[in-house]
């Protein structure tokens, strides 16, 4: 049985412009790889109301779960809640219930609840929650969607409320060996093998140590001992 399927989108004119490195995407895909379900695709869109709405559609059609990140905070160029709700063609406005998480954490903090932050409490109509432990301003899923902060300690918070509620698959095995070959003297037995084991994901890395070549080919898949016959006949060949 094929594992569930996942894509991510970026959003950030940040993230484009080089000015912020973004490490969501490698945190997500190894809390995905964990609970068996596949990230197929992550896209990055700038803070553009329709290139995030046709992202967000043509994703959310094609994948079991999608998950965003960036774009939901107080500031001018935070749409991602916008867009999520056009994406669906939903009503958005202030809600009474993430209105009192943020009245709540204000109110601890001695700090106003004013117009700004209060745009952190706008969700779409029919959208449920995402706990936010860290800076209390929620996420939020609609359909399929799960939109998540972009500063990467919140977001990995939000991740961890989220992943209990996703249905995976069968965790994803990695195993690796070096083969002091070019890539050159590699590719064709790689590709052979390759096709022979068609469940399994291989790769090639290439590296030059000590003006010397080499590659650390990687096998992947769910079947440990498939995993293990393709990698002792990699080792055969190469020894």
């Amino acid at each position: 049985m094929l594992n569930p399927t996942a894509a991510m989108l970026v959003i950030g004119d940040e993230i484009l412009s080089g000015r912020t490195r973004d490490s969501n995407m490698h945190y997500l895909a190894g809390q995905l790889n964990d609970i068996g379900i596949d990230l197929k695709e992550v896209r990055v869109v700038g803070d553009e109301n329709g290139r995030i709405i046709a992202a967000v559609q043509a994703l959310s059609a094609a994948y079991k779960y999608v998950f965003t990140s960036g774009g939901i905070g107080p500031t001018h160029d935070d749409i991602t809640a916008d867009c999520i709700a056009a994406a669906f063609d939903r009503n958005i406005d202030v809600r009474d219930d993430a209105r009192a998480i943020l009245a709540e954490h204000y109110e601890k903090s001695g700090t106003e609840l004013n117009a700004s932050r209060l745009r952190m409490a706008r969700i779409p109509d029919d959208a449920t929650l995402i706990e936010n432990p860290v800076s209390a301003a929620p996420g939020f899923k609609l359909e399929n969607v799960h939109v998540m902060a972009g500063v990467p300690s919140v977001f990995q918070a939000m991740v961890a409320s989220v992943i209990p509620t996703l249905t995976g698959g069968s965790a994803l095995i990695s195993k690796t060996t070096r083969i002091d070959r070019g890539e050159g003297d590699i590719a064709g037995p790689l590709g052979d093998l390759a096709a022979a084991f068609p469940a399994l994901v291989m790769g090639s890395y290439p590296f030059q140590k000590d003006g010397k070549y080499g590659a650390h080919i990687v096998i992947r898949g769910n079947d440990e001992a498939e995993i293990d016959a393709a990698m002792d006949q990699l080792k055969d060949t190469f020894k």
